[in-house]
């Protein structure tokens, strides 16, 4: 959602406002990759074991963090999601890139406290989480990042930005669950990151490079795709209400719907 006092280009909030809303995006991203790549290493790193538990706990951990804190920073926690507000102007440039700091500075921490935590032999075989290609080859493996990418953003716009939303209701159920399906597919084909600070966190971490773009490029494409498609489908300003009685032969809106501006 646009932020309360947030101009869409401009500088910083308060220097305070600003750390508030950066340190919530802090807390919900260290504890997504926390919880997220340690669900991994609890269960066991082969990409078919424990696909159910590990989707439940990212999708879990979003869906508590977005209602916790989304009213205070917009419960992004992903640096794709936070680009397609950028693209949209729906967050100020100079508070965005305080977000993806906060975001990047979190999953490292994480993932060094993950390393701390679980013994050599398990954070090895895991990679500490790190995002890896199963069974698909790289273009593949790009195109279901960026889908599921383009499935949570589009879920984050319609629940969060478009003022039809329901977000103070289920924005953070419905965010969590996109996690959850978004993991049921993609956890044993690419690890389902749709984030690029999940990836970032274990792969700086464990020194893991493999392919690592994929986790870069297909989650910002499919991010920024959803929130440039969702922005001009559905949230471009609305044309004032008609005035007076509708013109003969004209449809007028019905309940609930505006006409659009040419």
């Amino acid at each position: 959602m646009r932020l309360p006092a947030t101009p869409a280009f401009g500088p910083l909030p308060p220097l305070a406002e600003t750390g508030r809303r950066s340190f919530a995006e802090f807390v919900g991203t260290f504890a997504l990759v926390f919880v997220g790549a340690g669900a991994i290493m609890a269960v066991g790193p082969e990409a078919s074991a424990g696909t159910l538990e590990v989707a439940f706990a990212h999708g879990l951990v979003i869906a508590v963090m977005v209602s916790a804190v989304g009213h205070i920073s917009g419960g992004h926690f992903n640096p794709a999601v936070t680009f397609g507000f950028l693209l949209t102007r729906r967050i100020s440039v100079l508070l965005g890139l305080a977000y993806w700091v906060a975001q990047f500075l979190g999953a490292v921490l994480a993932a060094l406290l993950l390393r701390w935590i679980f013994p050599a032999a398990t954070r090895d075989a895991a990679q500490l989480g790190a995002p890896a290609r199963h069974t698909i080859d790289l273009g593949p493996a790009l195109v279901v990042e960026a889908l599921l990418t383009f499935f949570l953003v589009w879920v984050v716009f319609a629940t969060t930005a478009d003022p039809r939303g329901t977000y103070t209701a289920i924005a953070g159920l419905a965010i969590g669950l996109v996690i959850v399906f978004d993991n049921l597919l993609g956890y044993p084909l690419t690890g389902a990151m749709v984030n690029p600070a999940r990836a970032f966190g274990p792969q700086l971490v464990a020194n893991s490079w493999s392919d690592f773009w994929i986790w870069y490029v297909g989650p910002l494409a499919g991010g920024a795709i959803a929130a440039l498609l969702y922005d001009e489908l559905y949230l471009r300003p609305l044309a004032p209400a008609p005035v007076g009685p509708p013109s003969t032969g004209v449809e007028q809106p019905g309940p609930g719907i505006a006409a659009r501006t040419p």
